[in-house]
């Protein structure tokens, strides 16, 4: 979490105003590009898929949320039909279906990362109001 931690330095003073509000507005993006990404896969609307996992990934990148940013980056090449563990194409149907994975995979992911983070705000008294 060295980002997360850069991060910290930018608060002017105790209340943790400005990371904390930054974290807060990640919980709402990721939240949203999720129900986006389920209807976007419903439509298999690949190129709405890989622009969403861009989207988050680089929000998650911010912040220092390493493994939902590598999962979104998954998701972003799926979308435009490329693996790039295999350095291969893939077909429209294999790409949704990694994405389908991919998607639940991120949910589980983020709920570990927003857990992480609102227990440490927690610890320091800070609660989202």
């Amino acid at each position: 979490m060295d980002t997360f931690e850069q991060i910290l330095e930018l608060d002017e003073d105790d209340d943790m105003e400005f990371s904390s509000e930054m974290v807060w507005q990640y919980f709402e993006q990721a939240e949203q590009a999720f129900t986006d990404m389920q209807e976007k896969l419903d439509e298999e609307s690949l190129s709405a898929l890989s622009s969403l996992g861009h989207y988050l990934k680089g929000s998650s990148a911010a912040l220092g949320v390493a493994r939902v940013q590598a999962t979104c980056e998954k998701i972003q090449h799926y979308g435009q039909c490329w693996d790039e563990d295999k350095n291969a194409a893939l077909s429209q149907k294999v790409a949704l279906e990694k994405i389908a994975g991919c998607i639940k995979r991120v949910q589980v992911e983020y709920k570990e990362a927003k857990l992480w983070l609102e227990a440490w705000y927690r610890d320091k008294g800070i609660v989202k109001d």
